[in-house]
């Protein structure tokens, strides 16, 4: 059975969901919205909160990054402009480090570049997240890899092929390694949902038995999450906003905190009705089992001597004498004693 650490948290089938509040952007560039965003999801009952890190300049082409970009949701009349207004430095990494630390949150972030990677690990934060569109960039997976710290790894927009070789990469060099299978649409449509695809969550358990295996979820609602526990994700990752309406690319597509909260609840629920899968007929069940369950009666008034057949025999509630499945054992069987209607028969009675 998989198992990994991160920080004092331990993942894996005997411990709790580990839920991580993607933060990503959805913070607007702001710190006290993010310290805010942070709060609330900690009310939520989260375990961590993620940002994402880049450095924009040498992460696009010059080309890209002096593109003008005019969507509704831009911070900048070029992309590169739009995503520097967007990204925090280290005084405000150290901040809403410090400040994650005093709610109890796991704090961590994915590196989309090696500079962004050293940027975290000078941070000294406790794992990594890879994003999906890094799954198949090998020297950036190596690179983390040697940090020696958990990797939590997307699979969206990939083949098995494409996960078998993150996969190779990353082992020699560092074991606590954790895929999350994803299904790269932001969000996924209504439409699209057969694509959410909650049974590679099994495919990748049986495929890779030394990882953790979890769920990065663009869907709408909480269904296919708590479902995907079910299924054997021991992470989930939601994208979280205060409020879907609010300016970004990804709110339209994250949780609220009302949907976190119902979120969480339902995996701690989903933990402890799991159970152990060990059959039992537990003592608080006897009550209602008694009411509904059946006993043999007599069908009519019997004598002594009277040689039961079927017809002087039914099965009426509440249970508490012979089980019917002994129905047959009594045919065929003389009374010794009489038996009136609607009373239990026994062993003692032939």
């Amino acid at each position: 059975m998989a198992e990994l650490k991160i920080g004092d948290r331990a993942l894996g089938d005997s411990c709790p969901c580990f839920v991580i509040a993607e933060i990503g952007h959805n913070h607007q560039g702001n710190v006290e919205t993010c310290k805010k965003m942070f709060k609330v999801a900690k009310e939520c009952g989260v375990d961590a909160v993620k940002l994402q890190k880049r450095d924009n300049k040498s992460l696009y082409t010059e080309a890209f990054y002096n593109s003008p970009y005019n969507s509704e949701n831009a911070y900048g009349p070029t992309y590169g402009a739009h995503r520097e207004a967007l990204e925090f430095g280290w005084d405000q990494y150290i901040e809403l480090k410090e400040y994650a630390q005093s709610l109890g949150l796991v704090f961590f972030a994915t590196p989309f570049d090696l500079s962004s990677a050293d940027f975290l690990e000078c941070l000294g934060v406790p794992c990594y997240k890879i994003a999906s569109g890094d799954l198949r960039n090998t020297p950036l997976l190596r690179y983390v890899a040697q940090f020696g710290k958990p990797m939590i790894v997307s699979t969206g927009g990939s083949t098995m092929e494409d996960i078998v070789r993150a996969y190779e990469e990353v082992m020699p060099l560092n074991q606590q390694l954790a895929l999350l299978h994803c299904t790269a649409m932001y969000p996924i449509a209504d439409e699209h949902e057969d694509k959410v695809n909650l049974k590679m969550i099994e495919t990748l358990r049986r495929k890779f038995p030394e990882s953790v295996i979890g769920f990065s979820d663009h869907s709408n609602g909480v269904l296919f999450s708590a479902s995907a526990y079910i299924l054997g994700a021991r992470i989930i990752e939601r994208h979280f906003t205060l409020k879907r309406n609010m300016r970004g690319t990804d709110h339209a597509f994250s949780l609220e905190p009302q949907g976190m909260r119902k979120l969480v609840e339902y995996l701690r629920r989903l933990k402890i009705g799991m159970g152990d899968g060990k059959k039992v007929f537990y003592e608080e069940e006897k009550p209602a089992i008694r009411k509904m369950a059946k006993t043999i009666v007599a069908a009519r008034d019997l004598s002594v001597g009277d040689t039961l057949k079927q017809d002087d025999l039914c099965l009426k509630s509440p249970a508490g004498g012979l089980e019917p499945y002994h129905f047959k054992d009594l045919c065929g069987k003389v009374l010794k004693v009489g038996v009136k209607k609607d009373k239990a028969i026994t062993f003692e009675h032939i």
